[in-house]
């Protein structure tokens, strides 16, 4: 079955690529239609979507779903479609010169610079499986606005939501325009390494290295959106009844499973028991019980489940006291699903998996510090995270200066993400590129370069061309 998916992808590949040419960059009214297809195509599928996602999580926030997927996917879409005209529009550049003053004289001539952003052709992209649909539309605003033709291979962990994402685009795209792959391991390691115009993975650093070889082969460029330990650094001037409240909120959105989670925070010493216990007032109000509740989400697999009662028991070995918030004293041992409930990790040390992991989950660790410099110390150590949160107002200027990561929310969690004005990506280990909007749409084309020269040959007129001396100037021949 793999061999004939995998020679599918081939040949559908060879067709865009084909029809690239020959029907040449789309025009403003066919992307348009792309689209509102692609807006359509969401509206009519989400309860069918919302439906998989909880075949696949086993349970899943509902209300969550129709936020984070439906309606997340369908803005950024809704977005391109309002600014495609401007983006299409050719960049004017300044004309520009080697010498003082001759830029001027050149565009007074007639000379004239500019970019025009053309479609790379067929894009690739690898999805994951903790925002499924959401992670395959959010970027086609900026790849459909571009112009291109896309290749799609969802994830395997999340295969009701794979499959459903395959037949909504099956009937609202010919397979010439978008196209998606069903698989294995084995299709997506094929799949990474097709020869597309550009590639963009969703996904762990670990497999992105992977992806990365695999694209290097056909000097594919990519767009890598990872993840990491992404920190909240909370000041002494925080509320810290404010702040435990939007870390909870996001560290238990989806049971944790998202890229931009508070992977760890820092504490002032002082602080911390406060902390602790605003965030368990916090939850219980949000979640009064969870075992049932259809708004506690369910870890997708058992594997992940076991991965994170591993972090959570290592660390309480190794001497870390674990805070599990449980409002109504439930017993998880027994439970048709992979519910873990939202456990603070206290004393953490550095040899820790959860401090050297990125958590994917529930869990967070709290560190304490004594003087803000510790934590943007701390912080700097470690690889630079795909989100940074600062909860605070004096020294965010400082933090901020500090400190590099992806992106950046001041008193909340996760939420730059929900701006498509702002591109959204990782840097070094957390990933390279970004997308979203204006950015998105950039990152999918090509910037062709058009530079008009003038009619006079001035290079001639300036003595650059030969001969370079005059008769008379040259020397006598012997």
């Amino acid at each position: 079955m793999n061999e004939i998916t995998i020679s599918e992808m081939k040949r559908v590949l060879e067709l865009q690529k084909r029809k690239h040419i020959e029907e040449g960059a789309p025009s403003f009214q066919l992307r348009k239609d792309r689209l509102d297809r692609a807006i359509s195509m969401v509206n009519k599928y989400q309860k069918d979507v919302i439906s998989a996602l909880q075949d696949d999580f086993g349970n899943r926030d509902p209300v969550m779903s129709m936020a984070t997927e439906i309606m997340s996917s369908v803005g950024p879409l809704e977005h391109a479609k309002k600014n495609l005209s401007k983006w299409m529009k050719p960049e004017k550049r300044r004309v520009g010169a080697p010498m003082p003053g001759a830029g001027t004289i050149l565009s007074l001539l007639g000379a004239k610079a500019k970019i025009e952003y053309q479609p790379k052709g067929t894009v690739g992209c690898i999805s994951p499986w903790n925002f499924p649909v959401n992670l395959v539309m959010a970027p086609l605003g900026g790849i459909l606005a571009a112009g291109n033709r896309v290749m799609i291979k969802p994830s395997e962990i999340s295969s009701s939501t794979s499959n459903v994402i395959k037949i909504m685009f099956e009937e609202f795209f010919d397979e010439s325009e978008i196209a998606v792959f069903v698989g294995d391991p084995e299709v997506g390691a094929a799949f990474s390494a097709l020869p597309f115009d550009h590639l963009l993975f969703t996904g762990g650093t670990a497999i992105a290295k992977h992806v990365m070889r695999s694209a290097s082969d056909n000097l594919v460029p990519l767009t890598l959106e990872l993840g990491g330990k992404s920190p909240v650094i909370v000041d002494k001037d925080a509320k810290i009844s404010d702040v435990a409240q939007r870390v909870m909120q996001g560290k238990t959105m989806n049971a944790g499973q998202i890229c931009l989670a508070p992977d760890y925070a820092l504490v002032p010493k002082d602080k911390v028991n406060e902390f602790v216990e605003e965030s368990i007032n916090s939850v219980t109000e949000m979640y009064p019980e969870m075992k049932d509740n259809d708004d506690y989400t369910s870890i997708v697999n058992q594997s992940h489940f076991d991965r994170i009662q591993g972090y959570l028991e290592d660390a309480k070995s190794k001497g870390a006291e674990l805070v599990e918030i449980n409002p109504n004293n439930e017993d998880f041992s027994q439970q048709p699903h992979h519910k873990i409930p939202p456990t603070l990790v206290l004393n953490p040390s550095e040899d820790m998996k959860i401090m050297q992991e990125e958590i994917f989950g529930p869990v967070l660790p709290v560190k304490q510090y004594e003087e803000l410099s510790e934590s943007v110390e701390y912080v700097n150590s470690k690889e630079r995270p795909l989100g940074l949160y600062y909860f605070g107002k004096e020294n965010e200027d400082y933090v901020l200066s500090n400190t590099t990561s992806g992106g950046v929310t001041v008193n909340d969690v996760i939420s730059h993400i929900t701006q498509e004005n702002l591109p959204f990506g990782g840097v070094g280990p957390s990933g390279m590129g970004s997308y979203h909007g204006h950015d998105g749409f950039k990152e999918f084309s090509h910037a062709k370069s058009i530079y008009n020269q003038v009619s006079l040959n001035l290079n001639k007129l300036a003595g650059l061309v030969p001969p370079y001396k005059k008769e008379k100037d040259k020397s006598p021949t012997a």
